[in-house]
């Protein structure tokens, strides 16, 4: 067990890895192990990444995995506040706490939680999908119709590649590598990790400001008691999420965010540093867990990929998911449970007993860490399909990011959108398959529908307005002409969906025709509503800092000035492979912008290539080819094959 969780850390402090990376890594060193021992790998291994992916997402802004995208919302903002250690501490408390609290839920659900499971057919399923959509008023800021829009901008992303109903190819652009669409890990890195990457970079310094972190993770831990209950319901919430096959951890530290916004009284610090907001994703996360293995258990249902990987192997070493659990090997299965909860005492003190130091990298020259970052972030992106074509669109979507963060478009409510499309889309088409529209009378969709309604008031309830733009300055042109590019070119994305749609079958264009025409209306209420405010409007989104026209503050060195850098570097990539170019990059970047002496840029570049290198061992890939390696075939590895 303790391999297995120290494995889980490992994986877990790489950005996109995650579980199923991590388990297919172990599923090869099985054969020929005991039960017991196997199991207590696999189990300690799928424990600690919701726990050890946190690092990367307080620290640096990184999502770690789909599940710790929300902590970055306060967790990134209270390590640049020199709290890291606090959250750090906050958000492994919170993980053991919904850990123990998923593997007690499973303790007591064994036996009894199959009528619950077979009571969600694809119609309650569409249902929940629906009720995680409409997280994004809770989202959205002052301005709801920016936030429906980054949504639907989702949606349409979402629906690229193969239709669900039909396996028509939807607005492809003729690119093979969209037929399947846009992998998790791009739109997550680009959408998140990317601007972030930049606006550090555009502000120097350090992340946390040099502030002294002290014993910060003690406070953390005083703060998962002093919220409890918060840890609790979201515990729960996670325990539900979990163990309903297909949503898993792509949605369930949104639905736990939006919660603790929607019920807390004061929302002013969330976005900003509200440890509120690190607490409630992450206990509900490690929770899910727990939730995860009762249709994996019961029924041989994966309630997620990790989940899948995880019945390949059980099946591996001889157990077989399904009623034989529960009867002649019911003592294997309580053994996978309270693994469960002790993998998660053992996970979480680890990193407790780790943070203090880890913490420390926040207070490390951030023109030194940034190259470390953009290889990390390439990486992990690499790790979608192994394709060139991953990088050059975690490019495209982080010019994207780039533009939301700058111009106050919500980018949760983007990627609550993207993740939900194809569940959403799917559930909605078998619901009319099975029970055509009479779907929308049965019992557990009218409870649903009633959950999404409070849901809706409540995030709706409150909300500040923005300020009135009548006695405020004059914006300049400047400022209007950028906010009214970047809408009207959200407004195109919906055009060219609608237009896409047409040229499809009727169960391959409903979906997209009717967000499409949707977001039309609301890309024109977007429109006016910068117009009319002349580009003076206050829009204060939860994954933004610094609230407004503030956000257009020239800074020293402009954003194109970071963006050309990395645009080079994918270039060299398509032409040397990522190995040479990252070298390159290294090497320029340290000398001219982190004025870096050679001794230390060559021996920053050094570590970097070594980490690249057992990376690329371990995992047994070779990294991203060039021009280079198709004309000369027996190059070395690591620039060649390995």
């Amino acid at each position: 067990m303790v391999v297995g969780v120290l494995l889980g850390l490992v994986v877990g402090v790489f950005p996109g890895l995650g579980g199923i990376v991590g388990l297919s890594l172990l599923i090869p060193f099985l054969y020929g192990m005991d039960a017991v021992s196997a199991l207590a790998m696999l189990v300690g291994l799928v424990a600690v990444i919701p726990t050890s992916d946190t690092f990367t997402s307080v620290l640096m802004g990184i999502p770690g995995s789909s599940a710790s995208q929300a902590t970055v919302l306060d967790g990134f903002p209270l390590a640049k506040k020199g709290e890291a250690a606090r959250a750090l501490g906050a958000a492994f408390s919170a993980s053991l706490f919904g850990g123990l609290f998923g593997a007690l839920i499973l303790t007591f659900f064994v036996l009894v939680a199959k009528p619950v499971i077979l009571f969600f057919t694809s119609a309650e399923l569409f249902m929940l999908a629906v009720l995680g959509i409409s997280m994004v008023g809770v989202l959205s800021g002052r301005n709801l119709w920016k936030g429906v829009a980054s949504c639907g901008l989702g949606l349409v992303i979402g629906a690229l590649g193969g239709a669900p109903a039909t396996g028509e190819w939807r607005m492809t652009l003729g690119v093979d590598y969209l037929a399947d669409g846009i992998p998790l890990v791009v739109i997550g890195l680009g959408i998140f990790a990317f601007p972030e990457v930049i606006d550090l970079l555009r502000r120097s310094g350090t992340i946390a400001g040099g502030a002294a972190l002290g014993r910060g993770w003690l406070d953390g831990l005083k703060d998962m008691i002093r919220h409890r209950w918060l840890c609790l319901r979201c515990a729960g919430i996670g325990t539900l999420i979990g163990a309903i096959p297909g949503l898993g951890g792509s949605v369930v530290d949104w639905i736990a965010y939006g919660h603790v916004v929607q019920t807390a009284r004061d929302k002013s610090q969330f976005g900003t540093g509200d440890i509120r907001g690190v607490l409630a994703p992450e206990s509900a996360n490690n929770a899910k867990e727990g939730g995860g293995l009762i249709p994996t258990l019961l029924f041989g249902i994966p309630g997620s990929g990790s989940m899948a990987v995880f019945i390949g192997g059980l099946v591996l070493i001889g157990l077989e998911p399904g009623p034989r659990l529960l009867t002649a090997e019911l003592p294997t299965t309580y053994t996978i449970v309270w693994t469960l909860a002790l993998a998660n005492v053992v996970g979480a003190g680890l990193c407790l007993f780790l943070s203090p130091a880890i913490a420390r990298l926040t207070t490390i020259r951030y023109h030194l860490l940034a190259p470390f970052m953009l290889m990390v972030i390439s990486f992990a992106a690499f790790q979608a399909s192994r394709d060139l074509m991953d990088f050059v669109f975690l490019i495209v979507i982080g010019f994207l990011g780039v533009g939301m963060k700058r111009f106050g478009w919500s980018r949760p409510a983007l990627l609550i959108g993207f993740v939900l499309a194809d569940q959403a889309e799917t559930y909605l088409y078998q619901a009319i398959q099975f029970h055509e529209w009479g779907f929308l009378t049965r019992p557990g969709v009218l409870v649903i529908a009633v959950i999404i309604v409070v849901s809706v008031i409540l995030g709706a309830r409150s909300k500040p307005q923005p300020k009135d733009a009548g006695n405020a300055p004059a914006v300049h042109a400047a400022v209007l002409t950028p906010q009214l590019l970047f809408a009207g070119f959200v407004g195109l994305v919906f055009v060219w969906a609608l237009y896409d749609s047409v040229r499809h079958s009727m169960l391959g264009a409903v979906f997209p025709m009717g967000v499409a025409v949707v977001m039309l209306v609301v890309s024109g209420f977007v429109l006016a509503g910068i117009w009319r405010s002349g580009g003076r409007e206050t829009t204060f989104n939860h994954d933004e800092e610094r609230p407004g026209i503030e956000s257009f503050a020239p800074p020293e060195k402009g954003i194109w000035y970071y963006l050309v850098p990395v645009i080079g570097l994918m270039l060299l990539t398509a032409i040397t492979g990522f190995f040479i170019a990252l070298n390159v990059f290294f090497v320029a970047f340290l000398r001219i912008e982190a004025r870096a002496t050679w001794q230390r840029t060559i021996l920053l570049t050094l570590a970097a290539d070594a980490v690249l290198m057992f990376l690329s061992w371990l995992m047994t890939l070779d990294l991203p080819w060039g021009l280079l390696q198709h004309l000369f075939v027996d190059l070395p590895w690591p620039i060649g094959s390995i």
